[in-house]
């Protein structure tokens, strides 16, 4: 897909005028990436923002005893990196491919701070985008503070589903490449943790699950 054909679909840029895209046209990259490659590692220069197209990537930490811990994953039409437009000057955290051919479109800093100029009505787009990511961020907190490892787990389900599950009637199937050691990651939680609560839910046919997807029975009695 021509890189330009893919932003025009992201709300962000619904606004934009024919100078912007030709000025766009102009300064963005778009690179293909093998799975497990990182795309910018903690401590590196946050000097570029980017737009996932095709693909899974996320976006992680690590923990000061060396553990990973997760805080996005990341699917097709998704930007990420946009801490560098609003004061970051070296990475806080990682992003890395999950899966093979992971394609992603790049645009300096400095040149998106020009189209902004150009068109105001990105720079709303942009501290909206900014403000979801970050109620989302205090949601995952207050899920860490006040609740316990299965309800986080439950969450981390529902939460799949609203995003990128598949109804079949009353159950939500949702394709996916992570590990259970992954979702421990994203749920502050451990591998075997994990595991226990997955097969219990499944024992009490609220799920089934393999290793590429969970089908979800009926989310209305996931708890």
């Amino acid at each position: 897909m021509n890189p330009i054909k893919f932003l025009k679909n992201l709300p962000i840029f619904q606004d934009l005028q024919e100078r912007d895209w030709l000025h766009l046209s102009s300064i963005i990259k778009d690179k293909v990436l093998p799975k497990h490659e990182y795309i910018y590692r903690e401590a590196e220069k946050s000097d570029q923002i980017f737009f996932l197209v095709k693909g899974i990537i996320k976006i992680g930490t690590h923990s000061d005893d060396g553990r990973e811990v997760i805080k996005h994953v990341l699917h097709p039409m998704a930007m990420f990196g946009e801490l560098s437009l609003v004061g970051e000057t070296t990475r806080n955290d990682f992003a890395v491919s999950m899966t093979d051919d992971v394609r992603i479109c790049s645009i300096q800093t400095t040149q998106f701070f020009k189209l902004m100029e150009m068109n105001h009505l990105l720079s709303m787009r942009l501290l909206k985008t900014v403000g979801t990511r970050l109620r989302r961020a205090e949601e995952r907190l207050e899920s860490l503070i006040f609740k316990d490892a299965r309800e986080r787990i439950i969450d981390f389900l529902k939460s799949s589903a609203e995003q990128q599950g598949k109804k079949i009637g009353y159950e939500m199937l949702i394709k996916h490449c992570l590990t259970q050691q992954d979702i421990a990651n994203i749920t502050g939680t451990s591998r075997q943790t994990v595991t226990s609560v997955l097969n219990d839910l499944r024992k009490s046919n609220l799920i089934y699950f393999n290793r590429r997807s969970i089908l979800i029975r009926d989310i209305a009695k996931l708890s």
